[in-house]
């Protein structure tokens, strides 16, 4: 596969995303129309066959989720997409796939809900995205770019990701996001994954071999609850090797706020606002959902930081950030639901109202 592309191009968050999958090295796309994220599947749909991939527009999501279970099943390196209300179609495949241990990447760009609810960027999606959000014990990797560039430079690295721990890695991102236009940069090394495991485990066909079981069922006595624990510790070490986050003016801050994606963005005016007005105000920004960066909030926790966490929803992330806390400082909150958007100034005012 070559670059055609310069090496640096102006583009929306959607296109740059299918770039940075076609880069990866993403061999099968499988997804259906929904907005806002209609310009994933249009953009694959020419881009992904030019590079001797598939693309399929399934019947529904879940017949695309499905068919990624196939793809990945053989050890393609597969991808779908949705927005809100067609993420929630394909839970039933993405636990499936956890359970059967298959990598793949799965972007949401987030719209407002619940229910149908509008098309307008949100991030009300968190809680369903962290925590599994299908049936039975398991996770999924979770990644949430703040510019165009992360959205193309974290969908190449979730397929390395998926891959290096046999897990459903999801994109979760925004309408706003997926829209926005930015410059990226574009990296002419396209063999940042050649050190991947080999897929011993993938459906090539015996030839000779034993032949190979993927499932997500086990009926004999204490099989599924040996496969729970599998996953459980593989979750526990994903928790210890990959958490990271962004920190911006957290040196000296005595205040701080935790935001993500869009959220993130305004909130980092609001940090270069406080400092014209001389108060030194930080902010971390989880580049992982999940695992979530408990250790650096902890950390700033007992140095008495006090945090303010700003999200498009009804305090989700909110939660997690309670928890890495454990009551050793104060926690506040600010949101805007259902494809509310805050202004800098907005968020300043609240940040003034506490310190």
């Amino acid at each position: 596969m070559t670059n055609d592309f310069n090496n640096k191009r102006l583009m929306i968050g959607n296109d740059a995303l299918c770039e940075g999958a076609v880069q990866a090295g993403c061999q099968c796309y499988f997804g259906y129309p929904i907005t806002p994220q209609n310009e994933v599947p249009a953009y694959m749909s020419w881009r992904i066959p030019q590079v001797g991939g598939i693309f399929l527009q399934a019947e529904s999501e879940l017949a695309a989720i499905n068919m990624v279970f196939g793809a990945a099943a053989v050890g393609a390196r597969a991808m779908t997409s949705s927005s809100s209300p067609g993420i929630s179609l394909k839970q039933e495949g993405i636990s499936y796939l956890a359970g059967a241990e298959l990598p793949c990447v799965i972007v949401n760009i987030m719209r407002g809900g619940p229910g149908l609810g509008n098309i307008a960027g949100s991030q009300g999606d968190y809680f369903q995205a962290t925590r599994g959000g299908g049936h039975g014990d398991y996770r999924t990797i979770c990644l949430a770019p703040g510019s165009v560039q992360e959205m193309m430079d974290l969908t190449r690295e979730a397929f390395d990701l998926a891959d290096r721990y046999r897990i459903p890695t999801l994109i979760l991102s925004d309408g706003i996001l997926g829209q926005m236009m930015e410059p990226v940069i574009f990296s002419n090394d396209l063999n940042l994954f050649d050190d991947l495991p080999e897929k011993d485990w993938a459906l090539t066909g015996a030839k000779g071999r034993p032949p190979r079981v993927i499932k997500s069922l086990y009926m004999g006595e204490g099989e599924l609850e040996e496969r729970n624990w599998r996953l459980h510790d593989k979750h526990k070490r994903i928790e210890m090797e990959i958490p990271r986050c962004e920190y911006l003016n957290t040196e000296d801050a005595e205040f701080c706020l935790i935001a993500f994606g869009t959220a993130a963005r305004v909130a980092r005016s609001v940090v270069y606002l406080a400092e014209k007005e001389g108060i030194n105000l930080g902010l971390l920004r989880p580049i992982t959902l999940y695992p979530f960066p408990k250790r650096p909030i902890k950390e700033l926790a007992r140095k008495g930081v006090r945090f303010l966490v700003i999200e498009m929803n009804l305090g989700q992330m909110l939660e997690d950030c309670q928890l890495a806390v454990n009551g050793v400082t104060d926690v506040f909150f600010y949101g805007r639901p259902g494809g509310g958007i805050f202004n800098p100034e907005e968020i300043l005012k609240v940040v003034k109202s506490y310190l």
